[in-house]
């Protein structure tokens, strides 16, 4: 199920946001980015439409995933 960004509490999406970016084996190539730039460019993904966050009531994890990858899986 996706979840609108824009309905889930300021603090809460800090928080999945910072969850996410700090996972084991998230890449983000090259070059290092401090957890404050990971933050900021996955919250302009989801802004800009290209990140989408989702909620899987079957484990009730939430996870940001790019959006292109959840319209491949509803189509």
């Amino acid at each position: 199920m996706i979840i609108p960004w824009q309905e889930v509490s300021a603090e809460t999406l800090d928080n999945l946001i910072q969850e996410f970016v700090s996972r084991d084996g998230t890449d983000y190539g090259e070059q290092e980015y401090s957890l404050a730039d990971k933050v900021s460019q996955v919250r302009q993904a989801l802004e800009r439409g290209e990140a989408v966050l989702i909620f899987s009531e079957h484990t009730g994890l939430c996870n940001i995933v790019p959006a292109d990858q959840v319209r491949d899986w509803q189509n």
